[in-house]
Protein backbone atom coordinates (compact mmCIF):
# COMPACT_ATOMS: atom_id res chain seq x y z
CA UNK A 1 0.00 0.00 0.00
CA UNK A 2 1.29 3.57 -0.91
CA UNK A 3 1.12 5.95 1.75
CA UNK A 4 0.49 9.56 0.71
CA UNK A 5 1.37 11.82 3.35
CA UNK A 6 0.66 15.78 4.41
CA UNK A 7 2.19 17.63 6.71
CA UNK A 8 0.42 20.77 7.59
CA UNK A 9 3.51 23.35 8.67
CA UNK A 10 1.99 25.72 11.26
CA UNK A 11 -0.71 25.31 14.30
CA UNK A 12 -2.71 28.34 14.02
CA UNK A 13 -5.71 28.91 12.32
CA UNK A 14 -5.36 27.84 9.19
CA UNK A 15 -3.65 25.09 10.16
CA UNK A 16 -5.73 23.81 13.17
CA UNK A 17 -8.42 23.92 10.74
CA UNK A 18 -7.47 22.02 7.94
CA UNK A 19 -6.48 19.40 10.37
CA UNK A 20 -9.70 19.14 11.25
CA UNK A 21 -11.13 19.09 7.82
CA UNK A 22 -8.48 16.47 7.26
CA UNK A 23 -10.03 14.66 10.82
CA UNK A 24 -13.38 14.19 8.87
CA UNK A 25 -12.27 12.19 6.32
CA UNK A 26 -8.93 11.90 5.04
CA UNK A 27 -7.11 11.18 7.92
CA UNK A 28 -9.42 8.18 9.05
CA UNK A 29 -7.91 6.35 6.19
CA UNK A 30 -4.88 3.55 6.43
CA UNK A 31 -3.27 4.69 3.16
CA UNK A 32 -2.93 8.78 4.37
CA UNK A 33 -0.64 9.96 7.30
CA UNK A 34 -1.07 13.66 8.22
CA UNK A 35 1.36 15.41 10.56
CA UNK A 36 0.73 18.61 12.05
CA UNK A 37 4.04 20.38 13.11
CA UNK A 38 3.33 23.28 15.36
CA UNK A 39 5.29 25.41 18.25
CA UNK A 40 3.05 24.89 20.92
CA UNK A 41 0.59 21.55 21.52
CA UNK A 42 -1.91 23.97 21.69
CA UNK A 43 -4.30 26.74 19.55
CA UNK A 44 -3.75 30.07 20.87
CA UNK A 45 -7.36 32.14 20.39
CA UNK A 46 -4.98 35.45 20.10
CA UNK A 47 -8.38 37.59 19.65
CA UNK A 48 -8.57 37.81 23.39
CA UNK A 49 -4.73 38.04 23.94
CA UNK A 50 -5.84 41.33 25.53
CA UNK A 51 -7.72 40.57 28.14
CA UNK A 52 -5.35 38.11 29.43
CA UNK A 53 -2.97 41.38 29.91
CA UNK A 54 -6.10 43.03 31.54
CA UNK A 55 -6.60 40.05 33.68
CA UNK A 56 -10.62 39.64 32.37
CA UNK A 57 -9.24 36.07 31.66
CA UNK A 58 -6.30 33.57 32.94
CA UNK A 59 -4.14 32.39 30.29
CA UNK A 60 -5.42 28.76 29.96
CA UNK A 61 -8.77 30.50 28.95
CA UNK A 62 -7.76 31.00 25.71
CA UNK A 63 -5.65 28.22 24.79
CA UNK A 64 -6.74 24.38 23.64
CA UNK A 65 -4.78 21.95 23.77
CA UNK A 66 -4.26 20.15 20.38
CA UNK A 67 -4.73 16.76 20.91
CA UNK A 68 -8.16 16.94 22.59
CA UNK A 69 -9.43 18.29 19.22
CA UNK A 70 -7.21 15.86 17.03
CA UNK A 71 -7.45 12.21 17.56
CA UNK A 72 -6.62 10.85 13.85
CA UNK A 73 -4.16 13.56 12.37
CA UNK A 74 -0.06 13.14 14.54
CA UNK A 75 0.69 16.15 16.18
CA UNK A 76 3.88 17.20 16.79
CA UNK A 77 5.59 19.59 18.99
CA UNK A 78 8.88 21.25 17.11
CA UNK A 79 9.74 23.95 15.06
CA UNK A 80 10.11 24.81 11.60
CA UNK A 81 13.39 25.43 9.94
CA UNK A 82 13.94 24.24 6.71
CA UNK A 83 11.93 22.97 3.68
CA UNK A 84 13.63 21.12 1.04
CA UNK A 85 11.23 21.13 -1.95
CA UNK A 86 13.57 19.14 -4.18
CA UNK A 87 13.56 16.23 -1.94
CA UNK A 88 10.57 16.89 -0.36
CA UNK A 89 11.60 16.94 3.28
CA UNK A 90 10.60 19.56 6.47
CA UNK A 91 13.18 20.09 8.85
CA UNK A 92 12.40 20.78 11.94
CA UNK A 93 14.19 20.99 15.59
CA UNK A 94 11.91 19.74 19.18
CA UNK A 95 12.78 18.92 22.29
CA UNK A 96 14.64 20.42 25.67
CA UNK A 97 17.70 19.09 23.39
CA UNK A 98 16.93 20.33 19.99
CA UNK A 99 16.48 16.90 18.53
CA UNK A 100 16.73 17.17 14.70
CA UNK A 101 13.65 16.02 13.08
CA UNK A 102 12.65 15.48 9.58
CA UNK A 103 9.04 14.92 7.68
CA UNK A 104 8.92 13.58 4.05
CA UNK A 105 6.11 14.73 2.34
CA UNK A 106 3.79 14.16 -1.15
CA UNK A 107 1.94 16.98 0.35
CA UNK A 108 2.86 20.00 2.10
CA UNK A 109 0.49 22.90 3.36
CA UNK A 110 2.28 25.90 4.93
CA UNK A 111 0.74 27.86 7.52
CA UNK A 112 3.48 29.52 9.38
CA UNK A 113 2.00 32.36 9.91
CA UNK A 114 3.68 35.96 10.92
CA UNK A 115 6.40 37.38 13.64
CA UNK A 116 6.68 40.48 14.77
CA UNK A 117 8.57 42.76 12.70
CA UNK A 118 10.79 45.51 14.38
CA UNK A 119 12.02 47.29 11.63
CA UNK A 120 15.67 46.88 11.80
CA UNK A 121 15.25 48.43 15.01
CA UNK A 122 17.51 46.89 17.47
CA UNK A 123 16.72 48.98 20.91
CA UNK A 124 12.73 47.82 20.46
CA UNK A 125 13.78 44.83 19.68
CA UNK A 126 15.38 44.55 22.89
CA UNK A 127 13.45 46.40 25.21
CA UNK A 128 10.01 46.66 23.67
CA UNK A 129 7.02 44.23 24.83
CA UNK A 130 5.19 42.43 22.17
CA UNK A 131 1.30 41.19 21.70
CA UNK A 132 2.10 37.86 19.62
CA UNK A 133 1.52 34.80 22.26
CA UNK A 134 0.32 34.06 25.61
CA UNK A 135 3.64 34.51 27.11
CA UNK A 136 3.79 38.32 25.86
CA UNK A 137 0.09 38.83 27.42
CA UNK A 138 1.09 37.08 30.75
CA UNK A 139 4.09 38.98 30.77
CA UNK A 140 2.37 42.40 30.08
CA UNK A 141 0.15 41.84 32.59
CA UNK A 142 2.70 40.82 36.01
CA UNK A 143 4.89 43.50 34.61
CA UNK A 144 2.05 46.18 35.36
CA UNK A 145 1.36 44.83 38.94
CA UNK A 146 5.08 44.81 39.37
CA UNK A 147 5.33 48.32 38.40
CA UNK A 148 2.57 49.85 40.64
CA UNK A 149 4.84 47.79 43.32
CA UNK A 150 7.79 49.21 42.53
CA UNK A 151 6.04 52.86 42.31
CA UNK A 152 4.86 52.52 46.28
CA UNK A 153 8.16 52.48 47.73
CA UNK A 154 9.78 55.48 45.41
CA UNK A 155 9.31 58.96 46.62
CA UNK A 156 10.22 60.89 43.41
CA UNK A 157 7.08 61.71 41.29
CA UNK A 158 9.03 61.97 38.17
CA UNK A 159 10.15 58.76 39.22
CA UNK A 160 6.40 57.40 39.59
CA UNK A 161 5.09 59.15 36.42
CA UNK A 162 8.17 56.97 34.68
CA UNK A 163 7.20 53.59 36.34
CA UNK A 164 3.19 54.70 35.71
CA UNK A 165 3.88 55.28 31.44
CA UNK A 166 2.62 53.13 29.20
CA UNK A 167 3.19 53.73 25.84
CA UNK A 168 1.86 51.47 22.38
CA UNK A 169 3.07 51.42 18.92
CA UNK A 170 0.41 50.89 16.89
CA UNK A 171 -3.11 52.03 16.16
CA UNK A 172 -4.58 48.71 14.71
CA UNK A 173 -6.90 46.33 15.81
CA UNK A 174 -3.98 44.53 18.65
CA UNK A 175 -2.67 48.01 19.29
CA UNK A 176 -6.03 49.37 20.16
CA UNK A 177 -7.61 46.63 21.88
CA UNK A 178 -4.34 46.03 24.15
CA UNK A 179 -4.35 50.15 24.96
CA UNK A 180 -7.77 49.92 26.13
CA UNK A 181 -7.54 47.01 28.19
CA UNK A 182 -4.28 48.71 29.55
CA UNK A 183 -5.69 51.85 30.70
CA UNK A 184 -8.32 50.16 32.31
CA UNK A 185 -6.24 47.97 34.40
CA UNK A 186 -3.99 50.13 35.64
CA UNK A 187 -6.41 53.03 36.11
CA UNK A 188 -9.19 50.60 38.27
CA UNK A 189 -6.10 49.20 40.05
CA UNK A 190 -4.12 52.11 41.21
CA UNK A 191 -6.98 52.62 44.12
CA UNK A 192 -5.75 49.35 45.75
CA UNK A 193 -2.63 51.67 46.13
CA UNK A 194 -3.12 54.91 48.71
CA UNK A 195 0.37 55.65 48.30
CA UNK A 196 -0.19 56.23 44.77
CA UNK A 197 -3.01 58.66 42.67
CA UNK A 198 -4.25 58.33 39.23
CA UNK A 199 -2.90 61.46 38.23
CA UNK A 200 0.36 59.94 38.40
CA UNK A 201 -0.66 57.17 35.54
CA UNK A 202 -0.32 57.88 31.51
CA UNK A 203 -1.51 55.58 28.89
CA UNK A 204 -0.37 56.82 25.11
CA UNK A 205 -0.73 54.96 21.94
CA UNK A 206 1.80 56.70 19.09
CA UNK A 207 -0.28 55.89 15.93
CA UNK A 208 1.42 57.46 12.03
CA UNK A 209 -2.12 57.72 10.54
CA UNK A 210 -5.02 60.39 10.36
CA UNK A 211 -7.41 57.86 12.44
CA UNK A 212 -6.89 54.67 15.03
CA UNK A 213 -8.48 51.67 13.83
CA UNK A 214 -7.78 52.31 9.65
CA UNK A 215 -9.81 48.95 9.14
CA UNK A 216 -12.79 50.16 9.98
CA UNK A 217 -12.54 53.75 8.75
CA UNK A 218 -12.44 57.05 9.48
CA UNK A 219 -16.24 57.27 11.45
CA UNK A 220 -15.38 54.27 13.75
CA UNK A 221 -11.85 55.38 14.14
CA UNK A 222 -12.61 58.87 14.98
CA UNK A 223 -15.10 57.16 17.78
CA UNK A 224 -12.63 54.99 19.12
CA UNK A 225 -10.09 57.96 19.53
CA UNK A 226 -12.29 59.90 21.61
CA UNK A 227 -13.59 57.68 23.72
CA UNK A 228 -10.27 56.69 24.23
CA UNK A 229 -9.27 60.09 25.09
CA UNK A 230 -12.22 60.60 27.18
CA UNK A 231 -10.55 57.84 29.59
CA UNK A 232 -7.34 59.79 29.52
CA UNK A 233 -5.37 57.85 27.04
CA UNK A 234 -3.38 60.46 25.00
CA UNK A 235 -3.34 59.91 20.94
CA UNK A 236 -0.09 60.69 19.13
CA UNK A 237 -1.08 60.69 15.68
CA UNK A 238 1.32 61.06 12.58
CA UNK A 239 5.19 60.72 13.66
CA UNK A 240 6.24 57.03 14.79
CA UNK A 241 8.41 55.57 17.10
CA UNK A 242 11.78 55.86 15.79
CA UNK A 243 13.85 54.26 18.73
CA UNK A 244 13.81 53.11 22.64
CA UNK A 245 16.63 52.39 25.20
CA UNK A 246 14.64 50.57 28.03
CA UNK A 247 13.71 54.40 29.39
CA UNK A 248 12.64 56.50 27.17
CA UNK A 249 10.70 56.16 23.30
CA UNK A 250 11.98 58.66 21.07
CA UNK A 251 9.50 59.26 18.27
CA UNK A 252 10.62 60.05 14.14
CA UNK A 253 9.29 64.04 15.34
CA UNK A 254 12.13 64.03 18.01
CA UNK A 255 9.70 63.58 20.92
CA UNK A 256 10.65 61.58 24.03
CA UNK A 257 8.65 59.86 26.18
CA UNK A 258 9.67 58.35 29.77
CA UNK A 259 8.75 55.52 30.04
CA UNK A 260 10.08 51.79 31.24
CA UNK A 261 7.14 49.81 29.31
CA UNK A 262 6.72 49.77 25.68
CA UNK A 263 4.18 47.81 23.79
CA UNK A 264 4.82 46.81 20.22
CA UNK A 265 1.85 46.50 18.03
CA UNK A 266 3.16 48.26 14.93
CA UNK A 267 4.24 45.45 11.80
CA UNK A 268 4.65 41.88 11.56
CA UNK A 269 6.20 40.17 9.08
CA UNK A 270 5.94 36.45 7.74
CA UNK A 271 8.21 33.88 8.63
CA UNK A 272 11.72 33.60 7.55
CA UNK A 273 11.26 30.04 6.22
CA UNK A 274 8.45 31.40 3.00
CA UNK A 275 11.69 33.33 1.38
CA UNK A 276 14.30 30.81 1.67
CA UNK A 277 12.19 28.52 -0.50
CA UNK A 278 12.60 30.63 -3.56
CA UNK A 279 9.21 31.03 -4.90
CA UNK A 280 7.65 33.90 -5.76
CA UNK A 281 6.30 36.07 -2.91
CA UNK A 282 4.37 39.36 -2.39
CA UNK A 283 5.76 41.70 0.58
CA UNK A 284 7.18 38.53 1.98
CA UNK A 285 3.65 36.58 1.56
CA UNK A 286 4.10 33.01 -0.44
CA UNK A 287 2.15 33.61 -3.53
CA UNK A 288 -0.74 30.98 -4.62
CA UNK A 289 -3.18 30.70 -6.73
CA UNK A 290 -6.16 30.92 -6.17
CA UNK A 291 -6.94 27.58 -4.82
CA UNK A 292 -4.14 28.36 -2.52
CA UNK A 293 -1.79 25.76 -4.87
CA UNK A 294 2.15 27.30 -5.47
CA UNK A 295 2.63 28.17 -8.86
CA UNK A 296 5.32 25.51 -10.51
CA UNK A 297 5.84 23.40 -6.97
CA UNK A 298 3.73 20.43 -7.20
CA UNK A 299 2.04 19.25 -4.00
CA UNK A 300 3.11 22.77 -2.12
CA UNK A 301 0.31 24.74 -0.95
CA UNK A 302 -0.11 27.42 1.53
CA UNK A 303 -2.65 29.45 3.69
CA UNK A 304 -3.32 32.14 6.53
CA UNK A 305 -0.69 35.21 7.40
CA UNK A 306 1.81 33.43 4.80
CA UNK A 307 -0.09 33.18 2.12
CA UNK A 308 -1.07 35.86 -0.63
CA UNK A 309 -4.33 35.04 -2.12
CA UNK A 310 -5.84 36.89 -4.85
CA UNK A 311 -9.29 37.89 -4.38
CA UNK A 312 -10.32 38.09 -7.78
CA UNK A 313 -14.26 38.79 -6.91
CA UNK A 314 -13.24 42.01 -5.30
CA UNK A 315 -11.28 43.08 -9.14
CA UNK A 316 -9.17 45.13 -7.76
CA UNK A 317 -6.28 43.27 -8.18
CA UNK A 318 -5.41 42.67 -4.18
CA UNK A 319 -5.12 39.82 -1.37
CA UNK A 320 -6.98 38.39 0.79
CA UNK A 321 -6.40 39.96 4.28
CA UNK A 322 -4.60 38.02 6.92
CA UNK A 323 -7.28 37.63 9.26
CA UNK A 324 -8.52 35.11 11.66
CA UNK A 325 -11.88 34.91 10.30
CA UNK A 326 -10.37 34.28 6.70
CA UNK A 327 -7.64 32.44 8.36
CA UNK A 328 -9.63 29.54 9.47
CA UNK A 329 -11.60 29.36 6.18
CA UNK A 330 -8.66 29.26 4.18
CA UNK A 331 -7.64 25.97 5.59
CA UNK A 332 -11.10 24.07 5.03
CA UNK A 333 -11.06 24.94 1.74
CA UNK A 334 -7.21 24.03 1.40
CA UNK A 335 -7.72 20.67 2.65
CA UNK A 336 -10.70 20.19 0.50
CA UNK A 337 -8.65 20.73 -2.49
CA UNK A 338 -5.78 18.89 -1.63
CA UNK A 339 -8.19 15.76 -0.84
CA UNK A 340 -9.73 16.48 -4.27
CA UNK A 341 -6.01 16.23 -6.19
CA UNK A 342 -5.12 13.51 -4.42
CA UNK A 343 -8.46 11.83 -5.60
CA UNK A 344 -8.29 13.52 -8.81
CA UNK A 345 -10.82 15.65 -8.74
CA UNK A 346 -10.68 19.54 -9.63
CA UNK A 347 -9.79 22.08 -7.46
CA UNK A 348 -11.62 25.15 -5.93
CA UNK A 349 -10.68 28.43 -5.70
CA UNK A 350 -11.47 30.65 -2.61
CA UNK A 351 -13.92 32.66 -2.28
CA UNK A 352 -15.44 34.56 0.97
CA UNK A 353 -16.78 38.18 1.69
CA UNK A 354 -15.47 39.27 5.00
CA UNK A 355 -18.57 39.38 7.43
CA UNK A 356 -17.35 42.42 9.50
CA UNK A 357 -14.63 43.51 11.88
CA UNK A 358 -14.80 44.15 15.98
CA UNK A 359 -12.67 46.22 18.42
CA UNK A 360 -13.16 45.99 21.84
CA UNK A 361 -11.62 49.33 23.42
CA UNK A 362 -11.97 48.84 27.10
CA UNK A 363 -14.56 50.08 29.82
CA UNK A 364 -17.52 48.00 28.23
CA UNK A 365 -16.91 49.84 24.62
CA UNK A 366 -16.35 48.87 21.62
CA UNK A 367 -16.67 49.42 17.57
CA UNK A 368 -18.11 47.34 14.83
CA UNK A 369 -19.02 46.81 11.23
CA UNK A 370 -21.00 43.87 10.71
CA UNK A 371 -22.44 43.46 7.01
CA UNK A 372 -21.69 46.95 6.12
CA UNK A 373 -23.50 48.18 9.25
CA UNK A 374 -21.65 50.06 11.59
CA UNK A 375 -22.44 50.89 15.37
CA UNK A 376 -20.41 51.34 18.84
CA UNK A 377 -20.40 51.46 22.48
CA UNK A 378 -21.65 48.81 25.05
CA UNK A 379 -23.73 47.33 21.63
CA UNK A 380 -20.52 46.77 19.75
CA UNK A 381 -18.44 45.35 23.15
CA UNK A 382 -21.37 43.01 23.86
CA UNK A 383 -21.50 41.69 20.50
CA UNK A 384 -17.58 41.53 19.88
CA UNK A 385 -17.79 39.30 23.45
CA UNK A 386 -20.92 37.17 21.90
CA UNK A 387 -19.06 36.43 18.24
CA UNK A 388 -15.73 35.76 20.27
CA UNK A 389 -17.08 33.30 22.36
CA UNK A 390 -18.97 31.66 19.68
CA UNK A 391 -15.73 31.11 17.49
CA UNK A 392 -13.51 30.03 20.44
CA UNK A 393 -13.16 26.07 20.12
CA UNK A 394 -14.19 23.50 22.79
CA UNK A 395 -17.38 23.99 25.18
CA UNK A 396 -15.35 23.19 27.46
CA UNK A 397 -13.17 26.95 27.32
CA UNK A 398 -16.37 28.39 26.25
CA UNK A 399 -17.91 27.78 29.95
CA UNK A 400 -14.74 28.92 31.91
CA UNK A 401 -15.03 31.88 29.74
CA UNK A 402 -18.27 32.90 30.76
CA UNK A 403 -17.22 31.80 34.04
CA UNK A 404 -14.24 34.28 34.39
CA UNK A 405 -16.66 37.42 32.45
CA UNK A 406 -18.95 36.76 35.08
CA UNK A 407 -16.62 36.59 38.04
CA UNK A 408 -15.49 39.71 36.51
CA UNK A 409 -18.68 41.47 36.77
CA UNK A 410 -19.34 41.19 40.29
CA UNK A 411 -15.80 41.30 41.95
CA UNK A 412 -13.42 43.20 39.70
CA UNK A 413 -10.36 41.85 38.12
CA UNK A 414 -7.43 40.53 40.77
CA UNK A 415 -4.06 42.19 40.65
CA UNK A 416 -2.08 39.16 42.07
CA UNK A 417 1.28 38.78 40.00
CA UNK A 418 1.48 34.68 38.91
CA UNK A 419 5.26 35.06 37.81
CA UNK A 420 7.96 37.58 39.70
CA UNK A 421 11.06 38.51 38.84
CA UNK A 422 12.30 35.90 41.41
CA UNK A 423 10.74 33.38 39.50
CA UNK A 424 12.04 34.44 36.54
CA UNK A 425 15.23 34.22 37.71
CA UNK A 426 15.10 30.43 38.87
CA UNK A 427 13.29 29.47 36.69
CA UNK A 428 15.87 30.73 34.03
CA UNK A 429 18.96 29.23 35.97
CA UNK A 430 16.96 25.55 35.85
CA UNK A 431 16.03 25.84 32.30
CA UNK A 432 19.49 26.39 31.43
CA UNK A 433 21.16 23.33 33.53
CA UNK A 434 17.78 21.31 32.53
CA UNK A 435 18.92 22.12 28.45
CA UNK A 436 22.46 21.41 29.00
CA UNK A 437 21.67 18.26 30.49
CA UNK A 438 19.53 17.18 27.59
CA UNK A 439 22.41 17.96 25.05
CA UNK A 440 24.34 16.41 26.90
CA UNK A 441 22.61 12.75 27.26
CA UNK A 442 22.11 13.48 23.50
CA UNK A 443 25.75 13.67 22.72
CA UNK A 444 26.53 10.43 24.65
CA UNK A 445 23.84 8.81 23.01
CA UNK A 446 24.84 9.43 19.57
CA UNK A 447 28.39 8.75 20.52
CA UNK A 448 27.09 5.68 21.71
CA UNK A 449 25.21 4.70 18.51
CA UNK A 450 28.24 6.01 16.64
CA UNK A 451 30.92 3.34 18.17
CA UNK A 452 27.98 0.76 18.23
CA UNK A 453 27.49 1.06 14.27
CA UNK A 454 31.41 1.09 13.74
CA UNK A 455 31.74 -2.12 15.87
CA UNK A 456 29.67 -3.68 13.92
CA UNK A 457 30.96 -3.04 10.84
Amino acid sequence: MKMTRIVIAGGGFAGLYAAMQFEKRLARRADVEVTLISRENFILFTPMLHEVAAGDLYPGDIVNPLRRILRHVKVVEADVQAIDLNLRRVHCVAGVADYELEFEFDHLLLTLGSETNFFDMDGVRDWAVTMKNLGDASFLRNRMVALLEEAVFQTDDEMRRELLTFVTAGGGFSGTETTGAVNDFVRETVRYYPQLCEELIRVVMVHPGNFILPELGEELGRYAERKLRERKVEVIKGPRVANYDGLVVTLSDGTSIPTRTLIWTAGVKPSPVIASLGCKTERGRLLVNEDMSVPGVSGLWAAGDCAAIPDIESGTGKFYPPTAQHALREGVTVAKNIEAAILGQPLKPFRFKMLGQLASIGHRTGVAMVFGIKFSGFIAWSFWRSVYLMKLPRLAKKLRVMASWTLDIFFGQEIEQMITLRDVEELSSQWARIRARAKQTKAVSSSALANSGHNDA
